[in-house]
């Protein structure tokens, strides 16, 4: 295929043209800044932000398939922002394979689409968007993902979504680097009993289900119009995997605690005080992360399976031995 990865210097992004380049595919990234390995891998990279749609539909041209990974993620910011590069660079990705009459793209999504504060146990594609969202960054992928999903034609336009629950494994930027500095900084308190489970999707994997999901995807195809959750099979007791990271980068387990009740109060109080005195610094509690670390979040993978034979290439354990912390 003649593919274009939009973040292609991301976290995921990367890996999805590795994986691309290992196979004989002929890539073209798109993003805002060059990656070391982009001249290793002899691809072509085109500079530019999806926010400029000038530039998406340039770099668009001759494509075949685009994997849209680019996106600003986070839990505290401006929905300006949010909305300009995950929301209207979506449309203008969408405008630009129109354009160029590119065949296919796969949206990377998120499982907070649906995410509305409750516990989510092996949830699958038939729960609803959420009605209420705690953050920005769900909300405006939200739109993204419906926005993607609608364009999905018979003879043009062939669109499907993955939505990969906690990406991590090495090269990772924002989850892991995150946990480890706060436990160094005496900052990471255990939110909730500990006994919450939750799905989480191996770098690679997520890759993996990428490139399927794409080879897979054409007009009238099982997968053309669709969302679909990617994670490990098996859902993880959250703190007991965390405990595992600290132990391989040579911390202790987490000791301290605060209830779930205590951390949403304590969330709902700081954002409330970091809007009024228009703080952009995250704060070290919101509502939004008080649920996540205590809640469970579990995804079923069954449809995946089903419409294109989804399952890891990398077991949890190979992946934790991969990390080098």
């Amino acid at each position: 295929m003649r593919a274009l990865v939009t973040g292609g210097s991301g976290f995921l992004g990367l890996y999805i043209t590795e994986q691309l380049v290992d196979r004989g595919d002929q890539v073209r990234v798109f993003c805002r800044s060059r990656n070391a390995r982009f001249g290793e891998l002899g691809i072509d990279w085109y500079q530019g932000d999806v926010r400029d749609a000038s530039a998406v539909t340039a770099a668009c041209d001759g494509i075949e398939v685009v994997f849209h990974t680019a996106a600003i993620p986070g839990i505290w910011g401006a929905l300006k922002r949010y909305f300009e590069v995950n929301t209207q660079g979506t449309l203008n990705v969408i405008a630009a394979c129109k354009q160029q009459r590119v065949a296919k793209l796969v949206f990377t999504s998120s499982p907070s689409v649906i995410f509305d504060g409750a516990d989510h146990e092996n949830a699958d594609e038939n729960q609803p968007y959420s009605q209420k969202f705690l953050c920005d960054y769900p909300f405006t992928k939200m739109l993204a993902e419906g926005a993607v999903l609608s364009e999905n034609t018979d003879e043009g336009l062939s669109t499907v979504a993955l939505r990969p629950h906690l990406i991590w494994g090495p090269r990772d930027n924002h989850l892991i680097p995150r946990l480890i500095q706060r436990a160094k900084s005496g900052r990471l308190r255990r939110v909730g009993d500990g006994s919450n489970l939750i799905s989480m999707t191996y770098v690679e994997n997520a890759a993996h289900a990428h490139l399927m999901v794409a080879d897979a995807l054409s007009p009238n195809s099982p997968v053309a119009g669709q969302a679909y959750f990617i994670n490990e099979p098996e859902p993880v007791n959250l703190w007991e995997w965390i405990d595992e990271l600290l132990q391989l980068a040579g911390l202790p387990p987490v000791k301290k605690s605060i209830s779930k009740k205590a951390a949403w109060r304590v969330g709902a109080t700081l954002e409330a005080i970091y809007r009024l005195l228009r703080i952009s610094r995250e704060p070290s509690m919101t509502r939004f992360l008080a649920s996540q670390l205590s809640g469970t979040h579990c995804y079923s993978i069954d449809k995946a399976r089903c419409d294109f034979g989804y399952e890891p290439i990398v077991t949890v354990e190979e992946g934790m031995r991969r990390l080098k912390l």
